[in-house]
C-alpha cells in the first residue's frame, strides 16, 4: 500500500515493506520522491527522516529537471544518435539485405527494407542497442566475477523506464537497461559492478558504499557521467 506525505511543495510516496532499513529515491523525469520503509515504522518517524533529507531531495530534483533530453527520434537522415557516449549522424539506407546497424566514421548506418515504418526502424535500432549492451556486459561480468567473488547466474538486457539496472540477489539475476549503450562504456561498467555488489549487499547502506569504494574507487564519478549525455525522451513512471 502506498501512502503520501507532503513536505511543502514536495509530495513523497511512502511504501511500507518487510525490510530493515529506510530507502529514499528520486525518480526521473520529474523528480518524484519515494521512500520505502520497514512496515512497523511510524509515519511521524518517516516524516522526520524525509525532512532531514530535504536539501538532498531538492538537489536531485534540480539535476533531473535540468538534464538534457533527446527529442523524440524519427529515424531521419542526419538525425543525431548516441553510441557509447559519442554522437553520430544517422544515415538510412533501404535495400534487400537483412535489417542491420553499422558504424562508419561519424555515421550510424541503419539499413532497412524499402517502406519500413518509423516503428520498424525503431525496433531495428533497439535490437542493435540491446546487442551492444549484452556483448559488452558479458565481458564485464566475466572480468568482475573473480574480483568481487560473486556469480551472476542470469543476465537480461531490456528497456527499463526508471532504472539503469537491477539485481535479484536470491536468484543471482542482473538486469541492464538497453539505453546504457548510449552512455560511455565506463558507465556500463559502473552499473555492472553496482548490480554485482548487490549480490553481496542488498541495500545501499554503509556496507554497500564501502564495497563500491573498494572495488571501484571512482564509482561516484562514473555515476555523475550518466547524467552528462541526453537521455531518451519519454514519460517515465515506476
Amino acid at each position: 500500500m502506498v501512502s503520501q506525505i507532503k513536505l511543502g511543495d514536495i509530495a513523497v510516496d511512502v511504501v511500507l515493506k518487510d525490510i530493515k532499513n529506510v530507502h529514499l529515491s528520486v525518480h526521473p523525469p520529474t523528480g518524484r520522491v519515494r521512500i520505502s520503509a520497514p512496515s512497523r515504522m511510524k509515519m511521524d518517524t518517516i516524516r522526520v527522516f524525509a525532512i532531514s533529507k530535504l536539501a538532498w531531495i531538492r538537489q536531485q530534483q534540480k539535476k533531473l529537471q535540468e538534464q538534457e533530453r533527446e527529442a523524440p527520434r524519427k529515424y531521419l537522415e542526419r538525425e543525431s544518435h548516441y553510441v557509447w557516449g559519442r554522437r553520430y549522424l544517422l544515415s538510412v539506407q533501404e535495400g534487400v539485405l537483412s535489417p542491420m546497424v553499422r558504424i562508419r566514421a561519424n555515421r550510424l548506418i541503419l539499413s532497412v527494407r524499402p517502406g519500413t515504418s518509423e516503428t520498424g526502424k525503431a525496433a531495428v535500432m533497439s535490437r542493435w542497442y540491446r546487442d551492444q549492451v549484452w556483448t559488452n556486459a558479458v565481458e564485464l561480468i566475466a572480468k568482475w566475477q573473480p574480483i568481487i567473488g560473486v556469480r551472476v547466474r542470469k543476465m537480461f538486457v531490456q528497456h527499463m523506464r526508471t532504472k539503469w539496472g537491477s539485481c535479484n540477489p536470491l536468484s543471482g539475476t542482473v538486469r541492464l537497461n538497453t539505453e546504457l549503450a548510449k552512455k560511455p562504456k565506463e558507465c556500463l561498467e559502473y552499473i555492472v559492478v553496482h548490480e554485482m555488489v548487490h549480490l553481496l549487499e542488498r541495500n545501499h547502506g554503509d556496507r554497500f558504499v564501502a564495497l563500491m569504494d573498494r572495488y571501484m574507487p571512482r564509482w561516484q564519478f562514473f555515476r555523475q557521467k550518466l547524467n552528462q549525455i541526453p537521455v531518451r525522451h519519454e514519460d517515465w513512471d515506476y
